[in-house]
This record gives structure tokens, C-alpha cells and sequence, in this order.
């Protein structure tokens, strides 16, 4: 993993500019690998670590019924949900992150949105819009906690958070990564990609084969699966 990231991110431990972010990535097929690699990536970057701690809680007005058993700060806190923010959220100014919200479309402020940290308060974070619609590149704005609830039905309770609505954005999961055109991508096979198309949209992310990197367990001898419906094709014409 070390040649992977030293090769994605080449001296990472100085300021670089919004550009270098934008060029490169590393993609993995689950959330809990995409934390480990930003976790190690944001080590490396320069600066103070600030840790912005959210406060999770089950969402009483969405239960079934009311018959949920009170869970400890601790347990709701260790949840690794997808689409939300993690409870300790371990931030450096000056790092890459991703919205994680529509907070405001017609400012530029969109689920996917990649921002640059400038300033951390109580409150709001300080960022600057480095991706998305040229009419709002390099715009400064406040993103705020909000309360926030997942996206779709991946838990047996109601969870709901306050939390900024961020990511930090070194490393992304493939499926985020749809629609994206980074000119360096490395990718993590150690766990291998688990549905339909996952492999071609992590290769079609990238602009250059000669920037690609792939990392893959040594007993795989340089082979992956491929994950492809049959079904979802057939109705094609691919002659």
C-alpha cells in the first residue's frame, strides 16, 4: 500500500496546490479500506490534526415503534455508515474533502463537491470549492453540522447524527468515484470488487493507462474478478 500511495500522492508532506488534489486519487471497493488510506494519507499531510466529534443519536420520530433499547454513545459512535460522516471526524486545514450533502446547488455546493479545508471553527468549516462548475471554482463558503440520517435503510435502528456533512477526500470508493476523470488513479484490490461494473468504472476513471497503479495480494498472481451480470446485457447488441 505504501508504493501505491507514495506514487498517487509524491510528496504529500508539503503544501501543495488545489490542482494536485484534483489530479489523483486512490479507489477501493469498501468504506472501511477508504478510511484506512485517508487515515494514513492525512498523517503524512502537514499540519495539526483537529478532531470534530458529532453527536449521534436513534431518530425516535422515524422508529417503527418504540421499543429500541437504550444504545451507548460508544456504539453509535463506532457505526461506519455509507454516505454519512464518521462521529470523529480528524480534519488538518489545508487537506482535500468531499460533500457529502446538496446543501446549495445553485452555489455550487453539491453531494461530490470537492473543497479544500481553509479554517476550522465551532460551528462551520472555512473551505474553498476546487471542483465542479467553473462558476464556482475557488469560492469561499461556510459549511455548517447539520443533522443528518442515512441514505438508505442499511441499519436495524434509526440512526441520526449532527455532523459536518465532509470526507476527507485523499481516497474515495469506487462507486463514488462514477463520473469522475482523475489523470492518477491507484487502485486497491486486496478486496475484490463485489458487483456489476465496479472494475471498469474504477479503470475508467482515469485519463492515462501509464497513471494507473494496482495493488493486488500476492497469491492472486496478478489476477482479479470481474463481476458482471449477464443478465444486464443481454438485452444488448454488443456485436
Amino acid at each position: 500500500m505504501d508504493n501505491l500511495t507514495h506514487f498517487i500522492y509524491p510528496n504529500i508532506q508539503l503544501h501543495q496546490p488545489d490542482q494536485h488534489f484534483l489530479d489523483r486519487t486512490v479507489l477501493s471497493s469498501r468504506n472501511d479500506e477508504v478510511d484506512e488510506i485517508n487515515a494514513t494519507l492525512l498523517d503524512r499531510f502537514p499540519g495539526e490534526k483537529h478532531i470534530l466529534m458529532g453527536a449521534d443519536s436513534i431518530d425516535l420520530d422515524n422508529a417503527q415503534d418504540g421499543n429500541y433499547n437504550p444504545y451507548p454513545m460508544e456504539y453509535l459512535n463506532s457505526l461506519n455508515v455509507s454516505g454519512l460522516p464518521p462521529a470523529k471526524l480528524v480534519l488538518k486545514v489545508g487537506c482535500p474533502i468531499m460533500l457529502l450533502r446538496n446543501l446549495d446547488p445553485s452555489e455550487g455546493l453539491c453531494n461530490g463537491t470537492w473543497m479544500r479545508l481553509l479554517g476550522i471553527h465551532s460551528r462551520v468549516l472555512h473551505c474553498k470549492i476546487i471542483s465542479g462548475d467553473a462558476r464556482f471554482a475557488n469560492n469561499e463558503v461556510m459549511i455548517p453540522r447539520i443533522q443528518l440520517s442515512p441514505s438508505a435503510e442499511t441499519l436495524p435502528i434509526p440512526l441520526k447524527c449532527c455532523q459536518f456533512p465532509v470526507h476527507l477526500a485523499f481516497a474515495m470508493t469506487i462507486n463514488k468515484s462514477q463520473g469522475q476523470s482523475v489523470k492518477y488513479v491507484g487502485i486497491n484490490l486486496q478486496t475484490s470488487v463485489f458487483s456489476h461494473g465496479q472494475l471498469y468504472v474504477a479503470f475508467s476513471c482515469c485519463t492515462s493507462h501509464q497513471c494507473i497503479r494496482v495493488l493486488l495480494l500476492q497469491q492472486y498472481n496478478n489476477k482479479t474478478i470481474n463481476v458482471v451480470y449477464k443478465e444486464v446485457l443481454g438485452g444488448l447488441d454488443l456485436g
